[in-house]
C-alpha cells in the first residue's frame, strides 16, 4: 500500500468518527436541549490566567537579570579585547527577542483568558435571560 492510499484511508476513518460523534446522542439522554450545555469552568480560566500572569512578572523580572548579567559580560569581554565579546553581545540581542516574544505571548494567554472568563458572563446571562422570554411566552400559548 502506497503512503497516499494509506493517508486517505485514515483520513476516511477520522471524518467518518467525527461525523459519528456529531450526529450521535449519548446513550445515558445528554446531548443538547438540556439546561448548561455551555459549560466553561471559570474557576479553572481564571487560574490559567493567573499563572500566565504570574509567569509573566517572574520572565519580566528574571528574564531582565539574565539580559542584564549577559550584557554585563559582553561588555567586560568587548572592553578587555576579547574577541568573544561580541558573539556573547549577540546572545544577548538574541536572548532579548525571545524574552520580549515570551512576555507578549503570556500576557496575551493572559488578557485572553480574562476576556473569555468576562464574555463567557455575559453571554451566560444573555442565554438565561433568553430562556426566561422564552418560557414566559410558552406559558402564554398553553
Amino acid at each position: 500500500m502506497t503512503f497516499e492510499q494509506e493517508w486517505a484511508e485514515m483520513r476516511a476513518a477520522a471524518a467518518e468518527r467525527t461525523a459519528l460523534r456529531i450526529d450521535s446522542v449519548p446513550a445515558d439522554g445528554g446531548g443538547g436541549g438540556g439546561v448548561g450545555d455551555l459549560v466553561v469552568n471559570r474557576d479553572d480560566l481564571g487560574a490559567i490566567g493567573n499563572d500566565a500572569y504570574d509567569l509573566l512578572g517572574r520572565l519580566g523580572k528574571e528574564g531582565d537579570i539574565a539580559r542584564s548579567s549577559t550584557f554585563d559580560a559582553a561588555t567586560a569581554l568587548t572592553n578587555g579585547n576579547f574577541e568573544s565579546g561580541s558573539a556573547v553581545l549577540k546572545v544577548h540581542d538574541f536572548w532579548q527577542t525571545h524574552v520580549k516574544t515570551l512576555l507578549d505571548a503570556c500576557a496575551q494567554i493572559s488578557n485572553h483568558l480574562d476576556y473569555s472568563k468576562a464574555r463567557h458572563a455575559e453571554d451566560e446571562a444573555k442565554i438565561e435571560g433568553d430562556l426566561m422570554r422564552v418560557s414566559v411566552l410558552t406559558e402564554y400559548l398553553k
